[in-house]
């Protein structure tokens, strides 16, 4: 065996009571991407899902054991980009146990985490390698060294190692993969354990049938610059390399023939109907999306899809050709009510496009998820109940509400250590579920009140009888009570 690649997790530490039966259970997206590029490299390849198999540190080393791989990779990634710092923990004690059961062999982390910070991780896990980048020659080039007597480490692209009992780094960048459909062409999954997976409760209101499940990209990147996010970390070395400037974001695609390949093959193979697109904007080319569409209208497949967009990329002629695709739910970032609040993290579009695009969409049987963020720089206890306001009026089919977090590799990361902002002291404050969650303070706020409105502001939408009736109305009485015990879950907060 070449290559072990670990997905760890703690499903408990990230989510407290809310991991058990409500959370998803997602596959590792970037584990089976990796795993499908080094099998076109012509490697073996294994996959270890111990996030999925709840598998402990120790069980998790035993497994890798077992295969002898001549590398293994723990990759620290998460449901979205801004959850691989929330992984952290979890990675650290796989690798250790990894090193202390087999310190002789070569252990690297990768990931969106790893890649924004890769010096600190080299000194602060237990780890030969770390990639600084997107990872994908960093492993194939480490695995051809490893084959010779004497490996060259400096020569490999994005690599940080230990040489003479110091970090470095091998100088040398990767560029972007290019051609994914014939160097990663999709996620290898029948490396994954796919009867575990399971959807997200709302993905499934009217039936509740979570599983079977699977989550894909349709492309990788995105062209926008929204401060709270970190989902370009992995891919700036890249980018650099093929002479992009800095302000530019790489996006790349899979072809719509290559997609609906793979979704065909999950719903005849794996039974799977629920499906996300994990693309951190889905929404955005109409000649990608529209492609998407069409091939899986032509192929006549019956999905439940849920994906994100934005109210200024979605089109109205499109929605129909979405819903009849099976692309059933769209998540919209509307973040805050305040338009000042928005720009501030430019997030600049008004208010009253965010009502029309998202009714035109319920008004054409497509359900809503809004997502809203508060804490944001510009937020105060009068902007923030603005937002709350801005959610009931909007009455979503489901609504995430969110604390402004400084993830490593964000813009507000950058300034938050600039400016000497208070962070997290452990990574599992990064998860907005945990117990010592801590997301930033605002100009006008502490923390400790930021906290305490999300809290209130869940309680506050999922008990509303205006959203209650209408879930009653749209998905019947069991899904009312299955959110009325998704609602009965109070969260313990440290600094709240």
């Amino acid at each position: 065996m070449d290559l072990v690649l670990i997905n760890p997790g703690n499903r408990t530490e990230i989510y407290q009571a809310l991991g058990k039966d409500l959370s998803a259970i997602e596959p590792p997206v970037w584990a089976g991407l990796m795993a499908s590029f080094v099998r076109v490299k012509g490697f073996s390849v294994a996959v270890v899902d111990a996030a999925a198999e709840q598998l402990t540190p120790a069980q998790t080393a035993e497994r890798v054991k077992e295969l002898n791989p001549r590398l293994t990779a723990v990759v620290v990634y998460g449901h979205q980009p801004s959850a691989s710092t929330q992984n952290m923990p979890a990675a650290g004690r796989c690798a250790a146990a990894v090193k202390d059961a087999l310190p002789e062999l070569p252990l690297l982390m990768v990931g969106g985490h790893v890649a924004s910070l890769p010096e600190r991780t080299m000194r602060e896990e237990k780890t030969d390698f770390a990639c600084g980048g997107e990872g994908l020659y960093t492993m194939t080039g480490l695995l051809e060294a490893l084959k010779t007597a004497a490996p060259d480490f400096s020569k490999i692209p994005d690599l940080w190692y230990r040489a003479d009992g110091e970090v470095r780094h091998s100088g040398v960048a990767a560029p972007l993969l290019r051609d994914l459909d014939h160097e990663m062409p999709g996620i290898a999954w029948d490396l994954l354990p796919m009867p575990l997976y399971r959807a997200h409760n709302w993905h499934c209101f009217g039936h509740l049938k979570r599983q079977p499940y699977a989550a894909m990209y349709t492309t990788l990147g995105c062209p926008y610059h929204c401060a709270f996010c970190c989902i370009q970390a992995p891919f700036k070395s890249g980018e650099k390399v093929l002479g992009m400037k800095e302000a530019v974001n790489s996006y790349r695609l899979w072809s719509a023939g290559r997609i609906v390949d793979d979704l065909e093959m999950l719903v005849t193979k794996y039974g799977v109907r629920n499906v996300k697109f994990a693309d951190e904007l889905f929404v955005l080319q109409p000649r990608h999306v529209e492609g998407i569409c069409d091939e899986i209208i032509r192929r006549g497949l019956d999905l439940n899809i849920w994906a994100y967009t934005r109210v200024d990329t979605l089109r109205d002629d499109m929605i129909e050709k979405l819903k009849r695709a099976g692309i059933l739910w769209l998540a919209f970032g509307v973040e805050a009510a305040s338009e000042q609040v928005r720009k501030d993290v430019q997030k600049g579009f008004g208010q009253e496009k965010i009502f029309k695009t998202i009714n035109h969409c319920r008004d054409s049987g497509i359900y809503v998820i809004a997502n809203f963020i508060f804490g944001l720089p510009e937020d105060d206890h009068r902007t923030m109940q603005e937002t709350l306001d801005m959610a009931l009026e909007l009455n979503a089919e489901f609504a995430n509400f969110y604390c402004a977090m400084a993830y490593p590799g964000s813009h507000l990361y950058s300034t938050a250590v600039h400016e000497g902002w208070p962070l997290p002291q452990k990574w599992t404050g990064y998860s907005q579920h945990s117990v010592d969650m801590l997301p930033l303070p605002t100009k006008h706020l502490p923390a400790s009140e930021v906290i305490r409105f999300r809290d209130r502001a869940f309680q506050a939408y999922f008990n509303s009888p205006k959203y209650l009736d209408m879930v009653l109305k749209k998905f019947g009485p069991d899904t009312v009570e299955h959110i009325r015990g998704m609602a009965s879950h109070k969260l313990e907060r440290r600094f709240a």
